[in-house]
């Protein structure tokens, strides 16, 4: 849609609740004529203007800020105005009818980043880092996001794209050559460049491997067997009862999620069934779901007893085979006479007096500090659609080169057309409208 076909929109900008301050954004070609009305007043682009807000009626709502951006210089590329109000929800609300009132429309989620990105003010993983930055759980979090709004992300994917698409012509130039033999064609130097993308999606993926833990946080599953104080460990971290606690073996029966705070960072605690042989119906069901939970954990926090911390562990051990982090607990340490000196990877304590506890969380904190891989300095946002979108580029990849020494050029260069187009899918050089839809509806409304 042309920009100046499109709808004016509107809608508040600020989070939910009462606050000192509270905006109103509008963006689209009758931003200017719409925020002077409600202004009562013309306005000049940045520049801030004291003003008194109107309604459709012409009485007065509230005094306040107006500031007015042209396009192209703005967020969304469009024209923009800001209206700063008193943040009273009620005042908010009543802006944006004035707005309405006047021909805006109300924004849908994400609306305005949607027309940033229309606009080729952001790419698609950039906008996807607006979201990133705003819902950022720590400041570790918040800093790769911004990195990926800053383009670090996009300019790599990029980077990598552009040499794709020139071996990608190449192979189909050769294809008009097919009665030549590949090495008179370049052949070598193709299998060199192929191979150096090979080698740059690789270390892009670990990267985008990071990028998505410290977007999404440490999910870190509690497990081990029945009665060895899981559900305690969780009320202990937690600091609130929000397991059952009984002697009852099979107490714990679906999955308890808790989200804590260590340090500043976020940690995603799941608390499971006990696993052990037998059970009845729902026991079994619970250790099912323990399981699969723990196929896409961070970290396995697998508690045991003390007394007899072999008891049960072979079963946990085939449970936490695909977790890449496990810390051991051997939890009911007041009941031994002279608990060992804590290990790296292993902790004595009790959840039920306290001991150790202080301990684990020095542990986790470490633990949820090195989930960017321990190269946070350069670490960026990255959500689970762009690592499924580099691991198809990589796999296309694989077969173009198989394809390319079997001198077969059409399917290779079919095979990097797949390659190139779903790393145009993380920036959206490729898109669908489906794809963009599901995005931009998971923003805020005022973004």
């Amino acid at each position: 849609m042309e920009p100046d076909a499109r709808d004016t929109i509107a809608a508040i900008a600020t989070a939910a609740g009462s606050g000192g301050v509270g905006i109103v954004r509008l963006s689209g070609p009758r931003a200017r004529a719409i925020g002077e009305a409600v202004c009562a007043r013309a306005l000049r682009p940045r520049h801030a203007h004291h003003v008194r807000f109107r309604d459709s009626d012409g009485g007065a709502l509230d005094d306040g800020i107006a500031l007015l951006f042209r396009a192209p210089a703005s967020y969304t590329g469009e024209d923009v105005v800001e209206l700063q109000a008193h943040g009273s929800p009620a005042v908010l609300h009543a802006l944006v009818a004035a707005c309405v009132a006047r021909g805006a429309r109300r924004a849908r989620p994400g609306e305005f980043s949607e027309r940033a990105f229309l606009e080729g003010r952001l790419d698609l993983a950039q906008a996807e880092a607006v979201a990133d930055l705003i819902a950022a759980a720590d400041l570790q979090a918040a800093r790769a996001a911004r990195r990926a709004l800053d383009g670090v992300f996009s300019r790599r994917v990029e980077a990598i794209a552009e040499t794709m698409l020139a071996v990608r012509v190449h192979v189909e130039a050769a294809i008009d050559f097919a009665d030549e033999p590949i090495d008179t064609l370049g052949g070598a130097a193709l299998r060199t460049r192929l191979a150096a993308l090979d080698e740059a999606l690789d270390v892009l993926l670990v990267d985008a491997e990071r990028g998505r833990r410290l977007r999404d946080g440490l999910h870190a599953v509690i497990v081990g067997p029945p009665n060895a104080g899981k559900s305690s460990l969780l009320n202990a971290l937690a600091g609130s009862d929000r397991a059952i606690v009984t002697d009852v073996a099979g107490t714990t029966r679906d999955l308890l999620h808790e989200v804590i705070r260590v340090d500043g960072m976020e940690l995603s605690l799941v608390d499971t069934a006990g696993l052990r042989d037998g059970g009845d119906a729902i026991e079994r069901e619970g250790m099912r779901r323990a399981t699969a939970e723990l196929e896409r954990a961070d970290l396995a926090i697998i508690v045991l007893d003390a007394r007899d911390p072999e008891h049960g562990r072979r079963s946990v051990d085939a449970a936490i085979a695909t977790v890449p982090r496990r810390l051991w607990l051997h939890n009911k340490a007041d009941l031994l006479d002279a608990p060992p000196a804590p290990a790296d990877d292993t902790l004595w304590l009790s959840a039920r007096t306290g001991q150790g506890i202080e301990a684990l969380h020095r542990r986790l904190s470490e633990l949820a500090a090195d989930r960017a891989g321990g190269e946070a300095g350069g670490a960026f946002t990255a959500r689970t659609r762009h690592v499924e979108a580099l691991r198809e580029a990589r796999s296309e990849l694989a077969d173009a080169r198989v394809h390319l020494e079997h001198e077969a050029l059409e399917l290779a260069a079919e095979a990097l057309r797949g390659a190139h187009d779903a790393l145009g899918r993380i920036t959206g050089r490729v898109h669908a409208d489906d794809l963009l839809g599901h995005i931009f509806s998971s923003f805020c409304i005022g973004k």
